[in-house]
């Protein structure tokens, strides 16, 4: 403080050192609620965008409920197919072919309906949901304002991944529980009855069909991540489901031409329809157990691309 005379009276003034003082106290009362990350105190990276939040916006959309009411309707609609009058000439192929067999039990139904729906819709429903995620987001101008939160781009991948994953396989299991119940209502809740003669009972007709449903979901993987890495590269979400599904219908009609020889064997989708060994007795695995490891490299692939690009791009919309 120092003293200063004015007309005789004397008076206290702040001195320059004491208004420093004064300013640096003011201004540690903000710092005190920073972290030495810079992070306001308090601030927990893994408290945002929460798995639960995620999946109830996901779920409220109209394309999610368009989805399951897909999946809902598509198995009344192939049993209404059927029941009107469906050719009894099977088509050729070279695995186990299942529509002369469709109407001879729910569970065959059931498999049916998978075989019908493996190469093109179930193909279709995974890009969607994996596809639609981040690109979305980034079309509707709102992923730069979840950034800055803020949320880490890690996380809020990863949290769009697990909620896509959620959809999808949600999706997959709506379609055969409507097919179970659906068909075994209009045909009978009998055993399996497979085009090779082999029958199997209802116990171990579900556990067969729960193993073909795993291995599907993590087949179908391929065109999922496939999907969820062209979502981190455009703004257009039709850019990046339609740039997995025309990859996926590529490798298919390739896997076509038999002058391919062996390399066929190595495109995403070689093994798609391997879960039919499951209606073998004994079972043979061979195809399964490479087609469960070869999706689950390609898809390692293509997630860790989308990571990787994700964590590089400049978020401007």
């Amino acid at each position: 403080m120092t003293t200063t005379e004015n007309d005789g009276r004397a008076s206290l003034a702040p001195s320059a050192g004491d208004r420093g003082a004064e300013r640096g106290r003011s201004r540690g009362t903000d710092t005190d609620h920073v972290q030495p990350t810079g992070a306001v105190a308090g601030y927990r990276p893994e408290r945002t965008l929460r798995l639960s939040v995620e999946l109830r916006r996901q779920f409220k959309r109209r394309r999610t409920l368009g989805i399951f009411a897909l999946m809902v309707a598509l198995p009344l609609i192939l049993i209404a197919a059927l029941q009107l009058g469906a050719s009894e000439e099977a088509a050729e192929n070279n695995r186990i072919n299942l529509v002369d067999v469709a109407t001879s039990s729910g569970l065959n139904f059931t498999l049916f309906v998978l075989f019908a729906t493996t190469g093109f819709f179930l193909v279709v429903v995974y890009a969607l949901c994996f596809g639609d995620t981040v690109a979305s987001e980034a079309q509707w101008g709102s992923l730069r304002y979840a950034l800055a939160t803020p949320v880490p781009r890690a996380r809020l991948l990863r949290q769009k991944f697990y909620a896509a994953l959620v959809q999808s396989v949600g999706a997959l299991l709506v379609l055969a529980v409507v097919a179970v119940v659906a068909g075994g209502i209009a045909f009978g809740f009998d055993d399996i009855r497979t085009p090779v003669g082999v029958t199997l009972g209802q116990g171990e007709g579900m556990l067969r069909l729960a193993g073909m449903l795993g291995y599907l979901a993590v087949h179908l993987l391929v065109v999922g991540s496939l999907a969820f890495w062209f979502s981190t590269i455009t703004d257009a979400p039709l850019a990046a489901v339609g740039g997995a599904v025309f990859t996926m219908f590529v490798f298919a009609i390739l896997d076509q031409v038999e002058q391919l020889g062996a390399i066929r064997d190595w495109f995403p989708t070689a093994e798609e329809f391997a879960w039919t060994d499951l209606l073998q007795t004994p079972v043979d695995s061979g195809d399964m157990f490479r087609g469960v490891i070869q999706s689950l490299v390609y898809a390692a692939i293509f997630t860790a691309l989308a990571f990787r690009h994700f964590s590089r791009r400049d978020v401007t919309s």
